[in-house]
């Protein structure tokens, strides 16, 4: 993002901010308050693994987000297969691979920063923390009105079927009790949006509470005194706040209040990754997509795109996502399971991004070798070039050893260490 252009930006943004209060009917209270109530954290449990709140029924929060996996994508065929997971309805495919909710909750709503956007949910950002408060709050509602996810048509339907569900009386305390409303189900006939809220909010304190913001990887006891690094996972600590410049994105110190590193600051880049040519989304019917094989994953910048205030500073975020945290980057249930990596899945294992980010700008592109080998001799060519980032990677330079190195750090990041055996 250009400079010169943020002054403007900031302007623009705090006149789109202020006319978008009171966009619900009634607002809810403070949410970073909600979040942390246990009551409604035990609510919104139950809300993410219901499976029932689909259509058809059979596919839930935990589908795509499942805790042996970091939160993001557990199943081992679909991360094999391309990383992009189905929706309720046989055969309709989203475009990019779940990211992992853990550590969802502690970004920040979008927002102007020196350099750019910061915050928000989603790759693509489009899930603010303007309506309800906390962005992952707002990306909470997205997966069910989704076609391509859990395709429910509006928001009476989730919460009419929150409603029949066996945790009704939950719902209907924590209604009455941070809302003051005495039969949300019964009110819901007049007001939706704000039983949907409520929802919404539910799954996120779940989001915001110890079983998914444990805080408890090898690298948290090693910065509380508990455990040594090993030698080769401490010289991947020093590659990684030096010359591999991963903690120029991925910030691994404690904070000022010695709060623990989310190891990501929450803005947005463009790595040049290229497409994924196993990705389902290509091969969609018009009316899920409209542009096929053609289709181009424009980012953040087709959210600005989609918004009057910000429409004009969209070509400056095209092909920019959401630097996502590293912790649990390599949690797995075994060795042998696969994960896919980027906001597309386009690579298959941690090693091969490191080398990506080693050499991307050294090694010519596929389509322009003889016997190509991705990753050894060449590298597919970015999706959207524009805007890549040529600063912080590209060409680092690092040896074999360093890669390994790196990777051993990141392993680190894993939580529920040590691991049950």
């Amino acid at each position: 993002m250009k400079k010169p252009s943020i002054l403007l930006a900031i302007f623009a943004f705090s006149l789109f901010a202020a006319s978008s209060v009171g966009l619900l009917a009634s607002e809810p209270p403070n949410a970073v308050q909600l979040l942390a109530r246990k009551d409604l954290q035990a609510l919104g449990q139950k809300i993410f693994f219901d499976e029932n709140l689909s259509r058809p029924a059979g596919q839930s929060c935990a589908s795509c987000h499942g805790v042996q996996v970091g939160w993001s994508g557990p199943d081992l065929l679909i991360n094999q297969a391309s990383g992009i997971y189905e929706g309720a309805t046989k055969g309709r495919f989203s475009n990019r691979k779940p990211p992992s909710s853990a550590y969802a909750t502690l970004s920040p709503k979008l927002h102007l920063g020196e350099e750019g956007f910061v915050g928000g949910n989603f790759w693509d950002g489009r899930a603010t923390g303007w309506m309800l408060g906390n962005p992952a709050a707002d990306q909470a509602q997205g997966p069910f009105l989704n076609p391509v996810e859990q395709n429910l048509p509006d928001a009476a339907s989730v919460v009419a079927k929150v409603c029949a569900a066996e945790y009704k009386a939950d719902f209907k305390a924590q209604a009455k009790a941070h809302w003051g409303i005495a039969d949300i189900c019964a009110a819901s006939g007049k007001n939706p949006d704000m039983a949907f809220a409520i929802v919404a909010l539910a799954i996120a304190a779940f989001e915001h509470s110890p079983a998914m913001n444990a805080f408890s990887s090898k690298y948290d006891r090693f910065l509380t005194g508990k455990v040594r690094l090993s030698p080769l996972e401490k010289k991947g600590l020093e590659l990684f706040e030096g010359k591999g410049k991963c903690a120029d994105c991925h910030p691994s110190r404690p904070g000022p209040d010695g709060s623990p590193p989310l190891f990501t600051d929450f803005t947005y880049d463009n790595l040049g990754f290229p497409k994924n040519p196993k990705n389902p989304f290509y091969r969609m019917p018009k009316s899920i997509n409209p542009e096929g094989g053609d289709w181009i994953d424009r980012g953040l910048g087709n959210t600005l795109a989609l918004m009057p205030a910000f429409a004009w500073m969209a070509e400056e975020a095209m092909g920019l996502h959401r630097v996502p945290t590293l912790r649990n980057i390599d949690l797995r249930p075994r060795p042998d399971f696969t994960k896919v990596y980027g906001h597309n899945g386009v690579f298959e294992s941690l090693e091969l991004v490191v080398d990506y980010y080693n050499t991307r700008d050294v090694l010519p592109d596929c389509a322009k070798t003889k016997k190509p080998k991705t990753g050894i001799n060449c590298w597919p060519a970015p999706e959207i070039r524009a805007n890549m980032n040529t600063e912080e990677l590209g060409d680092l330079k690092l040896t074999r050893e360093e890669v390994k190195a790196l990777v051993s750090f990141m392993k680190t990041l894993s939580d529920n260490y040590p691991p049950k055996k």
